[in-house]
């Protein structure tokens, strides 16, 4: 029975971090795979995530993303990957609306860098985007975008630098605990090492149902609209991320054009999904879909639609409060658990890895994690 100190299972954004920080630490690591590397069945694709600091879901999870940033460069300059590009940000809507008044919060808590811009101030400096005459924006310099794929792919191939195994369609089917360690099994084989971190995406009902926690999964769908007239105005020197919400709480995010002239600016409803699972998931994207979103956009961005150049989409998971989970299991100290991140977590990537990491190997971190306890549902 191949023995290792540390199994990743699951290899998406969270799980790939977590092989990467455990190798370049000189553990012996597997990872294993349900997919490829760098796959688009969960949540780790669509070539994009939005990154920012003013964080409106919760200041607590500011000093994280101090240290993600962090992260993100050293990655990008240990891997050779263009992983970060930071365009600037706004969050926008009315001034009492969660995506303003939640960043705000955040960026006075922490002294972090920011303008308020009222809807003259706003079309000014962005001729791109159309606020209502009570809409303002909270301006952010250091937001921009992460590259998830980018991202996955650069982590594996540190992790593998480190001698990480990592072995692709090789899910884990079950896990047990045996004496002061864990016994993994596969459709190949049984792997035994002293520690497991489950990094499930969408798989997390399905594998960690013992948790506790009740997960959703969501199918949302992200859209590609060629700007009117053009990408220029869209570009991202010109156009930064943004999101947007209206008087009704619905909230819309995107980013400029980065993928060519041809490529298209992307932008998707935040939070607006429908329930699915990874064996029934809705791989197309609808006429209906496309017309909601193209509502939406034209509401807030006079050049947009345009055309729909394409749909894709991808899988939620959360948590009824939003929230991460990441811990140690509660009933098992020799497996460590990160899931739920959907919907805002990509951006935290590198950083989780890093907490995983230390969960699997000290039991502990320095990193205030508090607030993703999966006990907060019992």
């Amino acid at each position: 029975m191949p023995a290792y100190d540390v199994i990743v299972a699951g290899l998406g954004g969270m799980g790939s971090a977590a092989a990467h920080h455990l190798a370049e630490r000189g553990l012996r690591v597997l990872g294993l795979e349900r997919y490829g590397p760098g796959h688009d069945r969960g949540a780790s694709h669509g070539g994009s995530r939005i990154t920012r600091q003013s964080y409106f879901e919760g200041s607590q999870y500011v000093p994280l993303l101090l240290r993600a940033y962090e992260l993100y460069d050293r990655l990008a300059a240990d891997s050779g990957r263009d992983v970060i590009t930071l365009t600037g940000g706004i969050m926008a809507g009315p001034p009492d609306s969660r995506t303003v008044a939640g960043a705000r919060a955040s960026a006075e808590r922490w002294g972090l860098e920011h303008e308020l811009l009222d809807a003259a101030e706003l079309r000014k400096r962005f001729p791109t985007t159309a606020p209502r005459p009570d809409e303002v924006a909270l301006y952010e310099a250091k937001a921009g975008f992460v590259r998830p794929e980018r991202t996955v792919l650069a982590q594996l191939e540190l992790a593998d630098r480190h001698g990480a195994d990592l072995r692709f369609h090789e899910p884990m089917l079950a896990w047990e605990p045996v004496g002061d360690g864990v016994r993994v099994i596969t459709a190949s084989t049984v792997y035994s090492a002293g520690q497991l971190i489950v990094t499930p995406g969408p798989w997390a009902p399905e594998l960690l149902a013992d948790l506790g926690v009740p997960f959703s999964i969501e199918r949302q769908v992200q859209h590609w609209f060629q700007p009117r007239g053009g990408v220029d105005a869209w570009l991202p020197e010109r156009h930064p991320i943004y999101i947007w919400e209206d008087e009704s709480g619905t909230q819309v995010y995107g980013f400029p054009a980065i993928d060519g002239p041809a490529g298209g600016a992307k932008i998707a409803f935040f939070r607006k999904g429908s329930a699915t699972t990874p064996d029934t998931l809705d791989t197309g994207v609808h006429a209906s879909e496309i017309a909601e979103m193209a509502a939406a956009a034209a509401r807030v961005l006079p050049g947009l639609p345009g055309e729909h150049l394409r749909g894709e989409p991808c899988m939620y998971t959360t948590t009824p409060d939003e929230h991460f989970v990441i811990s140690r299991h509660p009933a098992h100290d020799a497996v460590t658990v990160g899931c739920g991140f959907s919907g805002h977590g990509f951006k935290f990537v590198p950083v989780v890895g890093e907490i995983l990491a230390d969960l699997a190997t000290t039991g502990t971190t320095g990193h205030d994690i508090g607030l993703f306890d999966p006990r907060r549902f019992s």
